[in-house]
């Protein structure tokens, strides 16, 4: 069993560098431990310097294709729901090598504890939802590489590397918060097909992804204010330079607002935005 390094940055580093799934996820939840055992006893382990991998370890499958040719899933069907679960089963791996990176990629960023317990938490859960979902999808007679993912969420990891507003702009309050849009919808269609294995991971990570969201949202407001900036504009300005497209509704306002995220911080970015019309334009 691999010994838990001594800072969190370090931590972070080894997980990333993990690559079978129930491993990687296994050890996120060792670090977690370790983190708020030391935190409960007031001596918090320190957080060091992060040396994060380009791209986390994966495992040799599932095959990572373009999203453009992904298969088309099918989800009135039994193949095609194990499909959109396997779908489920990746992003939930990609979130926690997400949580990892943000701690160990801006470790030199100076950041109040609370900053840390959170996107631990966040890690430690998201390990959680992973194990779940790979449990469901072996009840159904398949399992986690069984079918092609994509890369697509570790890409925006990719273009936010250097700029830590926009990771938490683009990944949180972007990403994860579309989680909180069509997870009721996914909840629908395993109780109509009698999958109760697979509405209860659901119902636990729709519970969860609500404080990863509002994590985001709180973190992003935090460095506005350190840096006096307006948390509108400034979320509209990196999402529009880092987030590849518009954002789609329908939206789950309820659940945004529960997180922190009012209305007028995501529709005006479901319409192009005239400076981008005369870029493309010219």
């Amino acid at each position: 069993m691999t010994d838990i390094p001594g800072t969190l940055a370090a931590c972070a580093d080894a997980v990333l560098r993990t690559a079978d799934g129930r491993a990687k996820t296994a050890f996120s939840k060792r670090c977690a431990e370790a983190w708020f055992a030391a935190r409960a006893v007031g001596t918090p382990m320190p957080i060091g310097h992060g040396n994060p991998p380009d791209t986390p370890a994966r495992p040799d499958t599932p095959v990572l294709l373009e999203p453009r040719d992904m298969p088309r899933r099918r989800p009135g069907k039994a193949s095609g729901r194990t499909a959109l679960l396997h779908a489920v089963a990746h992003i939930e791996l990609n979130a926690v090598d997400l949580h990892w990176d943000i701690i160990s990629r801006f470790s030199e960023v100076r950041m109040p504890l609370g900053f840390y317990d959170d996107w631990v938490k966040s890690a430690a859960e998201e390990s959680k939802h992973f194990n779940l979902v790979c449990d469901v999808l072996e009840q159904m007679g398949s399992h986690y590489g069984a079918m092609p993912a994509h890369a697509y969420m570790w890409q925006a990891a990719s273009d936010t590397a250097t700029d830590f507003m926009g990771r938490l702009a683009v990944v949180p309050m972007v990403l994860e918060a579309r989680g909180l849009d069509v997870t009721p919808g996914m909840i629908d269609l395993f109780r109509a097909a009698g999958v109760t294995e697979a509405v209860a991971a659901l119902e636990t990570i729709y519970a969860e992804e609500v404080g990863h969201v509002a994590y985001g949202s709180k973190w992003f407001h935090f460095l506005c204010g350190r840096h006096d900036l307006d948390p509108k504009d400034t979320f509209h300005a990196l999402v529009r330079q880092y987030f590849h497209g518009l954002l789609k509704p329908p939206f789950n306002e309820e659940k945004r607002a529960e997180a922190g995220i009012p209305p007028d911080f995501y529709w005006p970015l479901t319409e192009e935005h005239p400076a981008n019309i005369a870029r493309f334009d010219s």
